[in-house]
């Protein structure tokens, strides 16, 4: 009798979140947490590895400093979620499956697609083959292996926003002996209001870094950069923070995408082409009053949770409501003790209001070690995870009303 009632028991609805960066993770958690006592929901997170990437932190990774262990495995372990370990090589939104790896096969009547992005190599000849990323752990690592072993010399950091400014004051301040370069079209903290800025460009003056604004590489050589105009700045290393690209993958699966790869989705993070397909994070693009939403782990996570509850509000038979985020704060580290912190309104601009010292390096680290004990709270208690700034007026897009 039992055997029959098993087999009269429908088969679960298939949730599969891709990727377990900040938006993907937050998914997960949430939505494994909310229905891990439910027979009728089957949660699986697939990532190319088992440690959590902590982005935020990949420049401190790139001078030699530690970051601990995060494991995903473990976070996930009692909600109930399947982990699975492999890269993702192929979608196929019609027949809705994945390929891992290139020969495993996981089905899904839900996806949340949240692969996110990297670093744009492709746009400049020569940095593929020869400049740094920040991509991930090991890439951060082989650049402190290769920063180790300079000695001296030039170091050129591309790109002046957040992340080539974080790296290059990191690396100035933990390696004196090199010459840091930082190469970009505006300067360094130009979205910020103009005493924030400035004092973001005395600190990396002060930590020695030479910036270098108003400048396009045009080539990445073995030992330099060629600039526009024909100028040429020898380089023992080149890290590129310059532009970031998502995965070729949702375009080839024939989601709508925008003209960076993002997959475009409706006012509730549904893809406009595959509804039963959320996208989350970087690989969003995800449409506000301001416009579209840039890419950061402030903006990520809340993408995550609302599909998440989205997704359950769709199989309880409720509709998704439409999703509202408005931006609070851009946290700058300039090495261990000082930072900036500009507060800005919710599309993005620049408030009058800013710290920055130590009381900004503390609130930076604040920020920066939050993920993963948020992630924590909400495995146990999920609705922790759904509070952010809806962003007033600013959102409000009077077609979702």
């Amino acid at each position: 009798m039992n055997t029959q009632r098993e087999t009269d028991r429908p088969a679960p609805h298939r949730v599969l979140i891709l990727g377990a960066g900040y938006a993907g993770m937050a998914a997960a958690v949430q939505l494994a947490a909310r229905v891990r006592r439910q027979q009728d929901v089957r949660v699986t997170v697939v990532n190319a590895q088992d440690r959590f990437t902590e982005r935020l932190r990949l420049h401190m990774a790139a001078t030699g400093q530690q970051l601990g262990e995060l494991s995903i495995p473990e976070l996930l372990d009692g909600t109930g979620a399947e982990f699975v370990r492999g890269w993702v090589t192929a979608v196929d939104a019609d027949a809705r499956t994945v390929r891992i790896d290139d020969h495993r096969v996981l089905h899904y009547d839900t996806l949340v697609y949240g692969l996110g992005s990297v670093a744009d190599t492709s746009a400049v000849p020569g940095v593929e083959e020869y400049a740094y990323t920040l991509n991930g752990p090991q890439e951060a690592e082989a650049v402190a292996h290769r920063l180790a072993g300079l000695g001296g010399g030039t170091v050129v950091v591309g790109g002046s926003g957040l992340t080539g400014v974080e790296s290059a004051a990191e690396i100035a301040e933990r390696h004196p002996e090199l010459d840091v370069v930082l190469l970009g079209r505006d300067e360094p903290g130009a979205l910020m209001n103009p005493k924030a800025g400035a004092y973001v460009r005395s600190a990396l003056d002060r930590l020695g870094v030479r910036v270098r604004s108003g400048c396009d590489v045009v080539k990445v050589l073995p030992d330099s950069v060629e600039l526009a105009g024909g100028e040429s700045i020898a380089a023992g290393l080149v890290l590129w923070t310059s532009g970031t690209r998502v995965s070729p993958l949702a375009a080839a699966a024939g989601l709508e995408v925008d003209e960076r790869g993002r997959v475009v989705t409706d006012t509730t993070l549904r893809s406009t082409s595959h509804p039963e397909v959320y996208a989350v994070g970087d690989a969003a693009a995800v449409r506000q009053g301001y416009g579209v939403m840039h890419g950061t782990c402030q903006g990520g996570m809340p993408t995550g949770v609302h599909a998440a509850v989205s997704v359950l509000r769709t199989l309880r038979g409720k509709r998704p409501k439409p999703f509202r985020f408005g931006y609070y704060h851009t946290p700058v580290s300039l090495g261990r003790e000082d930072a900036v912190v500009q507060f800005t309104r919710p599309d993005d601009s620049p408030r009058r209001m800013y710290l920055t010292g130590r009381m900004a390096a503390r609130y930076k680290e604040t920020v920066t070690a939050s993920p993963w004990p948020t992630y924590g709270r909400m495995k146990k208690m999920p609705a922790s995870g759904a509070f952010w700034p809806r962003g007033g007026r600013f959102t409000r897009i009077r077609a979702a009303r």
